[in-house]
């Protein structure tokens, strides 16, 4: 059956808006359902805790229904009912509960990525997690524990929901609730029919709820001596005890005890209840598709480029026409604009920024799976997850980040007999932090480990043949440290699953790279690592630095610019046909854009401006012959006309019309790399 909106069959309504729906419902369900099973691992089972993976649970087999996806349906019902039973208290949480929950939603995970091309064909395989879970739900004794354990010699009672709702209701009525503990003689012949015998006598006097152990369930030959009932009554607990005693017969001794029932959890979940439903109430919010927000920012930056102009063309005729109201009431509304499309601009970006939280996610179940694996105690620090940056960033620095996390895990926190030794607490922190710093965000990977071994690192890269032992031996404690971001050098001696392989952490410094973005790693041996990296807040529009080189006007990402300092000509030096300058103590290439572009160089100033940039790790300088300012650029690609020009990321367009280029930083950075390469094959 056709309609406008997409097709149904196979009970999978095949609209690619539901699809995507559903798909985007998924993913934010998954993410809370591991967040909770890290709570219920980490606090108990709590009823919050408990109610929150259930709802979850329910929410994905609605949606998976509703969609005709079977396979996730029967899962999360299965869920569903292991869920069921912990909530009810009739289950206990072990951990291999703890780690069939986790598979499930591994399990939960692969069946939404294979719904993206099979939908209801998938070939992913769930009988082995479904008989796992209904082999725990089949199971016994070990898992069943009490709605409420009164510690009367290690007696616990299992109360199904018709009980536990009996029982809350009479204390709530006034009615006293008890252990009743029955010895029963020695000297009697049939000591279970006595036990069910005592059990009508109790129920004369009030209502027993369970007993301990089952008397209806007990064996006719049964030699037991010791029952405990659990019942509520009228009376008081020396009323009961005194009844009690009389009517009894074979009976050596009666204990009873006051029973303490706790309803005040039951009002706490109605309040709860309506707390959430006021905030979910309060919390009103729309998806849009991500390709419309593009189009916006398109759009906004159209608009923030004739603004630029409208400005500029409102300053020349005032200058011009200095008395003329019509260019006086011209620049006020080109100043009205300019805050109105500051706003516009500020709200989009807005609507394209997310919260970081949404990165950090996915590390407690990764710090929590390599910590089991690598029989290691970390405790994971979050900070900062309600900082926001572009979605696109969010989604590029990912996998950069889980990697140096692995490496922490890994290679930086030492195990549990090691941190003994060296008297550090047994657990090892790992601190992950966001937070906004001018127009970037910093983030920050910190472990209390073992730190770099710079010993190490010198000779590995010997061994790779990265540096000479000449040179490793004039190396800096800095310049040490940013060899391991060289290809293919690594200090492990042993190749794991986690890290170890000899690849990584350039391949972090690609990704860094791209992204216009700076990596910095502080080191104390034996006290811990901290990896520091930067990145623009988005890459659509970004403040740059307009210089000029003679007379032709350039644009630099400020998220790259580390420094501006003027310094003598006489300061710059040449080695190896390299130009260099120290600034604050630290050698730094110099490029000189004048010879790149093949322009002559300004002879007569005695002084010129270099820019300090920084890519990931790397630190050098370009020669500007004047610095015009900062300005909001849209930048535009070059198209393929032109197509990709090495040390151009792309153009922007000014106030006045013309077309200034974008320099391409990390360009600048391979350009200096590749000449001193050259240089290094001449010699």
């Amino acid at each position: 059956m056709n309609d406008a909106g997409g097709k149904n069959m196979g009970g999978i309504y095949e609209s690619p808006e539901m699809i995507g729906v559903f798909l985007d419902e998924v993913e934010e369900q998954l993410q809370l359902l591991e967040r909770g099973i890290l709570l219920l691992e980490q606090e108990g089972e709590t009823d919050r805790v408990i109610q929150d993976i259930f709802r979850v649970a329910h929410t994905l087999k609605g949606s998976s229904s509703a969609m005709g996806y079977e396979k996730m349906k029967l899962l999360t019902h299965e869920m569903e009912n292991i869920l069921d039973k912990i909530r009810n208290n009739l289950l206990k949480v072990t951990s291999p509960i703890i780690n069939v929950l986790f598979q499930c939603a591994d399990c939960l995970r692969l069946l939404k990525e294979d719904f993206i091309e099979h939908k209801n064909d998938t070939q992913i395989e769930i009988s082995g997690i479904v008989e796992l879970i209904k082999e725990i739900l089949n199971s016994r004794s070990d898992n069943e524990i009490p709605e409420v354990v009164q510690d009367f010699e290690g007696t616990c009672f299992v109360l199904d929901n018709y009980e536990k709702g009996v029982l809350e209701e009479a204390v709530t009525e006034g009615h006293h609730s008890f252990v009743c503990q029955v010895k029963i003689s020695e000297e009697s012949f049939m000591k279970a029919t006595r036990a069910c015998l005592i059990l009508n006598t109790l129920n004369e006097m009030g209502k027993v709820i369970a007993s301990s152990p089952n008397v209806l369930e007990l064996p006719d030959d049964s030699d037991i001596s010791i029952v405990q009932y659990l019942m509520i009554s009228v009376l008081d607990a020396k009323a009961l005890e005194l009844t009690a005693i009389a009517q009894l017969m074979d009976v050596d001794e009666v204990k009873i005890t006051n029973y303490k029932v706790d309803i005040s959890k039951q009002l706490k979940q109605t309040e709860k209840s309506k707390e959430d439903i006021v905030v979910t109430k309060a919390s009103q919010t729309v998806r849009v598709d991500i390709e419309r927000l593009e189009h916006m920012m398109n759009l906004v930056g159209e608009m923030v480029i004739e603004q630029t102009r409208i400005a500029r063309l409102s300053k020349t005729l005032h200058d011009r026409y200095t008395s003329d109201t019509s260019v006086e009431d011209l620049i006020g509304i080109s100043n009205h604009v300019s805050r109105v499309v500051s706003e516009l601009q500020e709200n989009v970006m807005k609507a394209r920024m997310l919260p970081v939280q949404q990165l950090f996610n996915r590390f407690p179940r990764l710090v929590r799976d390599l910590s089991h694996s690598l029989d290691k105690e970390i405790e994971l620090v979050l900070e900062g997850g309600e900082t926001e940056m572009d979605r696109t960033i969010i989604e590029d620095i990912a996998d950069p980040l889980i990697h140096l996390v692995r490496n922490s895990l890994d290679h930086g926190i030492e195990s549990k007999e090691i941190r003994e030794s060296k008297g550090k607490p047994l657990k090892g922190t790992l601190t992950i932090k966001a937070f906004h710093l001018e127009n970037q965000v910093v983030l920050t990977i910190e472990d209390d480990g073992a730190g770099l071994d710079l010993e190490k690192i010198k000779q590995s890269a010997i061994k790779k043949q990265v540096i000479t032992a000449e040179e490793a031996d004039s190396l800096s404690q800095h310049e040490i440290v940013n060899l391991i971001f060289e290809v293919g050098l690594s200090t492990s001696e042993n190749v794991s699953d986690v890290s170890g392989r000899g690849v990584g952490m350039d391949i972090v410094r690609n990704h860094i790279d791209k992204l216009n973005g700076i990596i910095d790693v502080e080191t104390r041996e034996g006290i811990g690592t901290k990896v520091t990296i930067k990145l623009p807040l988005t890459l659509a529009i970004l403040t740059g630095l307009l210089v000029k080189i003679l007379d032709e006007t350039y644009a630099l990402p400020m998220s790259n610019i580390i420094e501006i300092v003027r310094k003598p000509r006489t300061e710059i030096e040449t080695v190896k046909k390299q130009s260099i300058v120290v600034i604050r103590g630290k050698v730094l290439p110099l490029i000189w854009l004048h010879d790149y572009f093949k322009l002559t160089r300004e002879k007569k100033k005695m002084n010129v401006f270099i820019v300090v940039l920084g890519v990931s790790e790397k630190r050098f300088g370009i020669v500007v012959d004047e610095l015009v300012g900062n300005q909001e650029i849209v930048v535009k690609p070059l198209g393929s006309y032109i197509g990709k020009v090495e040390g151009m990321s792309g153009a922007t367009i000014l106030g006045d019309g013309s077309v200034a280029c974008i320099f391409d930083v990390v360009g600048m950075s391979r350009m200096i790399s590749s000449r001193v390469a050259k240089e290094n094959d001449e010699i």
